[in-house]
């Protein structure tokens, strides 16, 4: 999963920082200090991400914006490849029963597979995504 951006705008008034993720559209988050703005910022992501697949709606591409005001927010490794896997699903055109029947699971437990909150083991998802004709690639780079 490519990472959103997000918008860190100083708060004058209160202090520390607004954030938002215009590719969104909506929702909004502030933090007193850089870091816990940066915490707040990806309890949004993950909500917000979460909200669209809850929803079934496909999720925006990550708009290229510059500028020091936008910062990179990338999600845990478990759900990015969720959202992979959601991303897959909806491009497939095929139906939760049918998904479900492709891997071996009931009907009631796909949602669980795309869910960001429920914790899913990493060869279910590597097993949904071969039914997909996807294959997870698990990268490790240097921090920034």
């Amino acid at each position: 999963m490519e990472h959103y951006l997000a918008l860190f705008e100083p708060d004058l008034k209160a202090g520390g920082y607004t954030v938002t993720f215009p590719d969104f559209g909506y929702g909004v988050t502030q933090g007193e200090t850089d870091d816990e703005a940066m915490d707040m910022a990806r309890d949004l992501l993950m909500l917000t991400v979460g909200d669209y697949i809850r929803e079934g709606k496909r999720l925006p591409a990550p708009a290229r914006r510059r500028g020091t005001k936008f910062r990179a927010i990338p999600l845990p490794a478990l759900q990015s490849a969720k959202v992979d896997l959601y991303t897959a699903f909806l491009e497939s055109g095929l139906k939760k029963a049918e998904f479900a029947r492709r891997i071996g699971i009931p009907k009631t437990h796909i949602d669980r597979l795309f869910s960001l909150r429920h914790h899913s083991r990493l060869e279910k998802i590597e097993a949904a995504l071969a039914a997909l004709g996807k294959r997870l690639h698990v990268e490790t780079r240097d921090a920034a």
